[in-house]
C-alpha cells in the first residue's frame, strides 16, 4: 500500500465540550495519511488514477471549519469517513491537533489519532 499524506492542515473550529470553545473556537491541525495503490497513476501520469490530494485537503478543512462536535474523536471520524469517499482510497489515519485544549497544566499538544479501512 502506498501512501499520501497531508501534514499540519489548519482551520478554526468550534470544537469542544465548553461553552468558552464553541463560542470563540481555536485553530485545529491534522495530518491525513491516505492507503492507496498509486502504481497506474505513476505509469500513465495521471491524476485520474490517483487522490486528488488537494481535494481531500479542502474536504477536510470544511469539515473543521463546518459543524461543531464536542470531541476530537468525532471530528477525526468524519475526517476518515469523507477520505475513504474517494475512489481507490483503501485506508486512512487521521490525527488531529488541538494544540489549544483547556487542559490546566503546562503541555504542547493534545491529539487523537484513528485509522479506518474500508470492509
Amino acid at each position: 500500500m502506498d501512501r499520501v499524506a497531508l501534514r499540519g492542515l489548519r482551520a478554526r473550529g468550534h470544537h469542544g465540550v465548553f461553552p468558552q470553545e464553541r463560542e470563540e473556537g481555536q485553530t485545529f491541525l491534522v495530518d491525513v495519511t491516505l492507503g492507496l495503490d498509486t502504481r497506474a497513476a505513476a505509469a500513465e501520469d495521471d491524476l485520474t488514477k490517483t487522490v486528488h490530494y488537494g481535494v481531500v485537503a479542502e474536504e477536510v478543512v470544511a469539515i473543521v471549519e463546518g459543524e461543531p462536535v464536542d470531541l476530537i474523536e468525532t471530528l477525526a471520524e468524519r475526517i476518515a469517513a469523507s477520505c475513504l469517499k474517494h475512489e481507490g482510497v483503501q485506508e486512512v489515519e487521521v490525527c488531529v491537533h488541538k494544540p489549544s485544549a483547556p487542559v490546566t497544566v503546562p503541555f504542547d499538544d493534545v491529539t487523537v489519532t484513528i485509522s479506518r479501512s474500508r470492509v
